[in-house]
């Protein structure tokens, strides 16, 4: 606790200036509720263009508008309900550039780039989400989709203004949690109820809204999902495993015909993913204080989820294994306007967590991960003077992870961080931009009972330069200089992990990684289409990645960080075309793709990259309905790592249907999907389990949200 309040008294003065500020809103800012509500609905509509527009919109504290240095795509609406899963990851696994770990159907990062783990920031209204998903992939994120607004992907060297582990990328998940706005009606609510086929599941979630009176307004939400085994077309082993599984079943037949069994079985299970399920729930509350264009707001929320472990076959028939994760978050909003000066208003967040994963062998708790966390940022916002635009801010984390066990992987450790940042857009000419970005981060990881402890400096800075056809469609290019210190669990993890049933070994002697690179893009709008086109490079400097060494410890695989030179390079793209317009009807067809290729300074390849992918939609609205066809496209993955095994591609095609019963508006929507129709076999090349976790096989669901 000692420590804990340590990191309290050096986060709290970066909040503390802004949050007294925006409590004194009524002394100092005009009191009239009617400019909040102005002003938010002139925001609401500007993302409504914009998402109509295929204008790159970032809502994440302090930017609310960011065509500097990156791109963004945004989920929301029936995209949303259409994609809704237990996890993050597998809601946007059809974006561009976009897959996901996979590592079991109740846990699963997004993948970005390619990049995964401390690469990729998870982050809940601009905060982290603070938990303790980059520890390993079996471990749950703990963001709720159920309850977003909206979810943003963002990409780019920009996002690194929010931490040097976005690297890859960024996921905003967008919510209510702390009121966004003076609800315009006495009571607002959302829910949305559905359930599956393929897991038998059975979800709901439900939010409400209400004015107070006095500039307050409350939220409270809740959701619910339970999922049985997953259903899984063929064998769940994949081929060349379950051939080496049977191999060794034949060869110790005579002597081990217990174990030979065993064996056989592992080989010939089919149809279902066996301890596949999860059952998961959360709430949250919170309330904010609104006066002209001030505000001050907090909230409370768990998550509690409970998931199963497929279990790697080649061993024993043991108990199988499974994941207990609770979260307690609290959050803390502020913003002040400023008036008409320079600045036009100071912002301010802040998280705090306390978060606990245990790690179960049938019913006996194992391995325990305790996570107390506090992520906070402050940020001045300039008034946009003719285009020149941007925000300079510091922010702060700190997290004390410490594990209990027998199967103690982890010392307890101690991170923290500082971290200054600024983003510029200067106008050089009437249709052309300058973009600055930069960020010094100063990073320390401690393990006292190890007397361990290191500290790391790193400086990241960004250039680009946009030009604005009249078309409306944006050209550009960015160069980068990036840098990330070492996380504490690729410098000091040592031990079997039961979860992933593998041995992991780090490398207390890692330096930061660091990487040169740029982007070029197009995005915007050419006539009535929509398109974003990237092509990227970054070639890293002591990239620290996690290699399978072809090596055992009790039967184990084992895995070690280590750091070498890499290049990273690839292309992503998305275009959307309306095709027909006639009377009420319209056709619209979605292209995406993205490709990525990641080769060590040695020549190999760096471990569990995604292969090309393509995304092909066709989509008609005729009155209150919509229509909806889909060809989701894997290749093969054969450019692979030492000791890793080439993963086939895949096809599945999926259908939707979408009736707004209200005329007039989309206050009721009911979906039915159908996804995988014809049941083919999937797997993930960026799953540590791909070969005995597939994805799901043939699958129907119906849905229906409702906003009143």
């Amino acid at each position: 606790m000692t420590i804990y309040h340590h990191a309290a008294r050096r986060a709290l003065p970066l909040l503390l200036a802004t949050t007294i500020l925006a409590s004194a809103a009524p002394a100092l800012a005009q009191d009239d509720p009617q400019a909040t509500d102005d002003t938010t609905q002139a925001d609401d509509d500007l993302h409504s263009r914009a998402a109509d527009s295929g204008q790159i919109t970032v809502t994440a504290n302090g930017l609310k508008r960011l065509d500097m240095l990156a791109g963004t795509t945004a989920v929301e609406g029936l995209e949303l309900q259409r994609n809704q899963a237990v996890q993050i990851g597998e809601v946007l696994m059809n974006q561009p550039g976009v897959s996901m770990s996979g590592f079991a159907p109740g846990a699963s990062r997004p993948v970005l780039r390619g990049f995964s783990g401390n690469r990729v920031k998870l982050l809940i209204d601009g905060i982290g989400s603070i938990d303790a998903s980059n520890v390993s992939d079996d471990h749950a994120v703990a963001v709720d989709p159920f309850n977003a607004e909206r979810i943003d992907v963002l990409r780019g060297p920009a996002v690194l203004l929010y931490g040097s582990q976005a690297i890859g990328g960024a996921v905003n998940v967008i919510d209510k949690r702390i009121p966004l706005r003076l609800p315009d009606e006495p009571v607002h609510f959302d829910a949305m109820v559905g359930g599956n086929t393929v897991a038998n599941l059975r979800q709901g979630a439900a939010s409400i809204d209400a004015p107070l009176g006095g500039g307050f307004a409350a939220h409270i939400d809740g959701s619910y999902s339970k999922t049985g085994d997953v259903s899984v077309p063929g064998f769940t082993v994949a081929a060349p495993l379950r051939a080496e599984l049977l191999s060794e079943a034949d060869a110790i037949a005579a002597t081990d015909p217990a174990f030979a069994a065993t064996l056989r079985g592992q080989a010939n299970q089919r149809g279902v993913l066996p301890n596949s399920g999860s059952e998961t729930y959360s709430a949250n509350g919170g309330i904010a204080f609104f006066n002209g264009d001030s505000n001050i707001g907090a909230s409370l929320g768990y998550y509690d989820t409970f998931y199963g472990v497929p279990t790697r076959p080649g061993g024993e028939d043991s108990e199988p294994g499974s994941i207990g994760l609770k979260q307690w978050r609290g959050d803390l909003r502020a913003v002040l306007s400023l008036g008409d000066g320079l600045f036009d208003r100071l912002e301010s967040r802040a998280a705090y967590s306390h978060y606990q994963h245990t790690e179960f062998e049938g019913d006996e708790p194992g391995t325990v991960f305790n996570v107390e966390g506090m992520e906070a940022r402050a940020e001045l916002i300039q008034a946009e003077r003719s285009d020149w635009s941007g925000s300079t801010g510091v922010q702060y984390t700190f997290r004390h992870l410490d594990t209990e066990g027998d199967e103690k992987i982890l010392p307890r450790n101690l991170s923290e961080s500082i971290a200054v940042f600024a983003l510029q857009q200067i106008p050089l000419a009437e249709n052309l931009r300058l973009q600055l970005a930069g960020r010094y981060e100063h990073a320390t990881v401690s393990a006292p009972d190890l007397a361990f402890d290191r500290g790391f400096s790193t400086v990241s800075g960004a250039l680009g330069l946009t030009y604005s056809l009249p078309s409306g469609l944006d050209i550009g290019v960015n160069a980068n200089r990036v840098a990330r210190a070492p996380s504490p669990e690729e410098l000091l993890v040592d031990g079997y992990h039961e979860a992933t049933q593998t041995y992991e070994r780090g490398d207390p002697n890692l330096r930061p990684e660091r990487a040169v690179g740029g982007e070029v893009f197009a995005r915007g709008r050419i006539g009535a289409t929509d398109l974003s086109l990237t092509g990227f490079y970054n070639r890293f400097k002591g990239y620290i990645y996690e290699a399978n060494t072809g090596t055992e410890i009790d039967d184990a695989p084992v895995y070690e960080f280590r750091q070498g030179d890499a290049d990273y390079y690839g292309i992503e793209g998305e275009i959307d075309a309306p095709l027909l317009r006639s009377g009420g009807f319209a056709l619209k067809s979605e292209l995406r793709g993205s490709y990525v290729r990641a080769k060590l300074g040695n020549g190999a390849n760096v471990p569990r990259i995604p292969p090309l992918s393509l995304f092909g939609a066709l989509e008609g609205t005729a009155g209150a309905f919509t229509a909806r066809g889909e060809v989701a496209w894997s290749d093969d993955q054969t450019k692979i790592a030492a000791n890793e095994t080439p993963t086939n591609g895949y096809t599945f095609v999926n259908a939707s249907l979408a009736w707004r019963p209200v005329r007039g508006n989309d206050n009721v929507t009911l979906l039915l999907k159908a996804d995988n129709l014809f049941n083919a076999t999937g797997r993930l090349a960026t799953s540590l389990t791909k070969d005995y976790t597939p994805l799901p096989g043939r699958n129907f669901e119906a849905s229906v949200r409702v906003s009143f």
